[in-house]
């Protein structure tokens, strides 16, 4: 897969180089509120994590997101599809934009509008979903801006930072994506 380009955002492969941004910021408990991991996590698991890509689907590794800052390219985080069913062509997309100086940039709905055009127009996929949860509105707000509607909502279905939490399913089809691109290039 080539490099997906966007505005001011664009979509790589991770390069072992990231993963010392990574292990970074998933430790870091702002970072890591709205996403489900809870534990620490050592560098040697980063490592794993990071060796084991190569052994996974081609079409669910992860991508590096990074920003253009001048002549030069930012690695402010990363996205990707998993659990793609292929007989109903359905996937689960996550994010995570991890360096909290680029955070309420719009770079989140850039990167989630990439990674749908990929889920979309790459991988065929008739459907995109992803969970959040409810008391994260910076995120529902993004996915809101990339197009994503709200399906349901999972109640009480995570503990995280000694409370329970909903949990909201969105997602966007084929069709509304489409729709969507057409509108835009009028």
């Amino acid at each position: 897969m080539s490099i997906i380009y966007g505005e001011r955002v664009r979509l790589r492969a991770n390069e072992r180089g990231d993963v010392a941004k990574f292990h970074e910021w998933i430790n870091d408990p702002e970072v890591t509120r709205g996403l489900a991991l809870y534990l620490p996590m050592s560098m040697t698991d980063e490592e794993n994590w990071f060796d084991g890509l190569s052994k996974r689907d081609p079409n669910e590794r992860p991508l590096a997101i990074e920003v253009r800052k001048g002549r030069v390219w930012k690695l402010i985080g990363n996205c990707g599809v998993f659990g793609i069913e292929l007989t109903h062509r359905s996937g689960e997309l996550g994010i995570m934009i991890g360096d909290k100086t680029e955070w309420d940039k719009g770079y989140g709905s850039e990167a989630m509008t990439l990674l749908l055009r990929h889920a979309f127009e790459t991988l065929n996929l008739n459907r995109a979903f992803l969970r959040v949860y409810a008391d994260n509105t910076r995120a529902v707000r993004s996915y809101e801006k990339a197009g994503f509607v709200l399906e349901g909502r999972l109640r009480e279905a995570v503990y995280k930072h000694g409370k329970y939490d909903d949990v909201l399913i969105m997602s966007v089809l084929r069709s509304e994506w489409m729709k969507r691109k057409k509108k835009e290039k009028r």
